[in-house]
């Protein structure tokens, strides 16, 4: 094993540079900007009053979400996807939006549909991980203009959830990777918890031989140790943007 020189001078356990704002856009019931390192993330949910067919007279509503990369998000220009997206895309996407559901509460939003889109501004790696860290922040905001607004009498969120990635990179265990670490891990994994540290997804893969179960779990503790930093960081943006709002 080598010693792994970090951007920004970081230590194995540290996350990147985190920035996130709550409301920052004036029409969407909810909104956030997350700023991971160099990866930004801009999430916008709303509400619309209907559900998908299976839902309709349940009572239940429906939490979904959308994933998209900007053309210049990275260093050469890609494709926008138009009509059937890709199927990274699509896998993404759904993650993100069960990660959602997993802490709502859908009979409490009555039979409507929120959708959370998260778009790339700028990708240097954990774009999706971050997309569910700054989703959970719009969809909350979401729910809480429900509240005010006194279509629903309490916000149906029953935890937080955040995510973030962790790896093997020159046999050495790392927290929050950027896109230079992420090329070049033996092992790549994203890890979903809630705030009350409960699992809602793992993706683990070998890059180039399998590792053991001891280092899946080392792993999952490390990722679980950046989970509840970001997850601090959360709860301070929406006590912040409450202030703001009155």
């Amino acid at each position: 094993m080598t010693n792994v020189t970090r951007s920004e001078s970081r230590a194995f356990d540290e996350l990147r540079p985190l920035s996130v704002t709550c409301g920052v856009l004036d029409h969407a019931e909810g909104s956030a900007l997350i700023e991971a390192g160099r990866t930004r993330i801009l999430a916008a949910a709303s509400v619309e009053e209907k559900v998908p067919q299976f839902l309709r007279n349940s009572g239940r509503g429906w939490v979904t979400a959308e994933y998209a990369m900007l053309p210049r998000s990275t260093h050469t220009r890609s494709i926008r996807e138009r009509g059937r997206v890709g199927g990274r895309t699509m896998e993404i996407q759904r993650l993100i939006g069960r990660s959602l559901r997993s802490v709502t509460d859908l009979s409490g939003i009555g039979e409507r549909t929120i959708t959370v889109d998260c778009d790339v501004i700028q990708a240097d790696g954990g774009t999706r991980v971050a997309s569910i860290c700054a989703g959970w922040l719009a969809l909350h905001c979401a729910l809480e203009t429900l509240v005010r607004d006194g279509l629903i009498g309490r916000n149906p969120l029953q935890d937080s959830v955040a995510a973030v990635s962790v790896g093997m990179v020159n046999g050495q265990m790392l927290l929050d990777l950027d896109y230079e670490e992420d090329s070049a891990a033996e092992v790549d994994m994203n890890v979903v918890m809630t705030g009350s540290g409960r699992i809602v997804e793992v993706q683990a893969t070998a890059e180039s031989k399998p590792f053991s179960l001891a280092r899946l779990n080392a792993l999952v503790r490390l990722a679980q140790k950046g989970i509840a930093q970001i997850e601090r960081i959360q709860r301070k943006s929406l006590m912040d943007y409450a202030a703001q709002r009155g």
